[in-house]
């Protein structure tokens, strides 16, 4: 009876577009690699789309209209270099089936949001490419982000070491003229947007800032979160989550997160989710909580209950999230004494959370991904994190109705994401 009631909470919490009545998967398709080749499901329909096995090391990413896909393949490293490997970016058109090389040893490739053209680094050089050709943008990027509008990007460039101590990481706005493929001059269009602190933190910790990066819009683009970063091995512990105004004025550090933990902008409203705390895993499932800030009032929601921990969310609506989460664990060198993760459903409240899936003991539930077009839940069913292969299960947001989606799948994505 308890059980019953807890579901009927839930659909209560959720909005009418997350209980309307919706089971076709057709509208949604998903590029994934499995066994070293590139597949495409479509229509409820898989297809293989390579011949010739590989390493996959990212998601496929599909084009802002869904006709095309862009993957990086690694290969054998150029002898001019001296690599072991290089990672060559290609793109593959799905009516006509064919694939093209855009470039032979690129990184962070990511489609324009407004046109099929992508934008790729190498080596500290932000270039762009019609499919056809590229051409350099400018020079001494970090990372990088499109904006909104696909008209330019919002860049970063790191700190440097000097024998008085560190430099500032700067921002930068990088303006994509029309003539993009025939600009030769890489600095009229850049402009210094803001410099980070050469220390910034919160109450509890201080870091170093030396790079910043994974830069995200919110959804009126008044605000872009970004992660700024220490030194190596410290990076993989402590990150500070910040914020600025995309007028480059306002600048607040939000919380403190460790690498590998995402942070997401609900779909309408400006309310930051992330998972906040310090700490890799392996010193324990510990201090990983989802909290949720507002801007501009920068209130603040902790959402995860004492004696848990939250590993992976999205949001459903902008009032409730899908969660990974597990016991509070001190970590152990056997696999079979980690905790595995279930599904739970987190109203923005963070009343009556209810567990929603049961995984096998040997197995646990994660990247949990919210699918609006068509209104299910999906997520990774494996032993744990990192695994080369995995079963995505599709389910109704509460649960309901959950079976396997795609066998023996390794990394993937889908369109439309929203």
């Amino acid at each position: 009876m308890a059980k019953i009631l807890q579901l009927l909470i839930i659909f209560c919490l959720l909005s009418p577009s997350i209980i309307r009545a919706e089971t076709d998967t057709s509208s949604v398709k998903v590029a994934f690699e499995r066994d070293g080749y590139l597949w495409i499901k479509a229509n409820n329909k898989e297809m293989k789309i390579m011949n010739e096995k590989a390493t996959y090391n990212y998601p496929p990413e599909w084009s802002f209209d869904g006709k095309m896909i862009l993957y990086q393949k690694e290969v054998p490293g150029n002898l001019i270099d001296s690599k072991n490997t290089s990672n060559e970016l290609w793109v593959y058109t799905i009516q006509t089936k064919t694939h093209k090389k855009i470039f032979y040893d690129g990184y962070s490739p990511k489609w324009s949001p407004t046109a099929n053209i992508v934008a790729f680094m190498d080596g500290g050089v932000l270039n762009v490419s019609n499919l056809q050709e590229f051409n350099n943008i400018a020079l001494g990027v970090d990372s990088y982000e499109w904006q909104p509008s696909g008209k330019g990007f919002i860049a970063s460039s790191g700190a440097d070491l000097r024998p008085d101590g560190w430099t500032n990481p700067v921002l930068y706005k990088i303006a994509l003229a029309d003539n993009y493929m025939d600009n030769k001059d890489l600095t009229k269009n850049v402009k210094k947007l803001f410099v980070i602190p050469k220390e910034i933190g919160t109450e509890e910790v201080k870091i170093i800032s030396i790079n910043a990066n994974s830069f995200h819009y919110s959804p009126n683009g008044q605000w872009v979160s970004f992660r700024v970063s220490p030194t190596a091995s410290w990076a993989m512990d402590s990150d500070m989550l910040c914020v600025l105004s995309a007028d480059g004025k306002q600048f607040n550090v939000i919380d403190e997160m460790a690498l590998g933990f995402d942070s997401k902008w609900a779909f309408n409203r400006n309310y930051l989710g992330y998972i906040a705390g310090g700490g890799r895993i392996v010193y324990g499932f510990k201090n990983k909580d989802l909290k949720v800030t507002e801007l501009p009032s920068f209130l603040t929601l902790d959402l995860t209950p004492e004696k848990y921990v939250d590993m992976g969310f999205s949001w459903m609506n902008d009032d409730s999230f899908v969660v990974s989460r597990v016991p509070e664990t001190e970590w152990s060198n056997d696999p079979e004494k980690r905790p595995q993760p279930s599904l739970y459903f987190v109203p923005l409240s963070g009343n009556e959370q209810v567990r929603i899936t049961t995984p096998p003991k040997e197995k646990g539930d994660y990247n949990p991904i919210y699918l609006p077009p068509i209104n299910k839940i999906t997520w990774s069913r494996q032993k744990e994190l990192p695994d080369n292969t995995a079963e995505l299960w599709i389910a109704d947001p509460n649960g309901g109705d959950a079976k396997v989606w795609i066998n023996n799948i390794g990394v993937y994505s889908f369109f439309p994401k929203k």
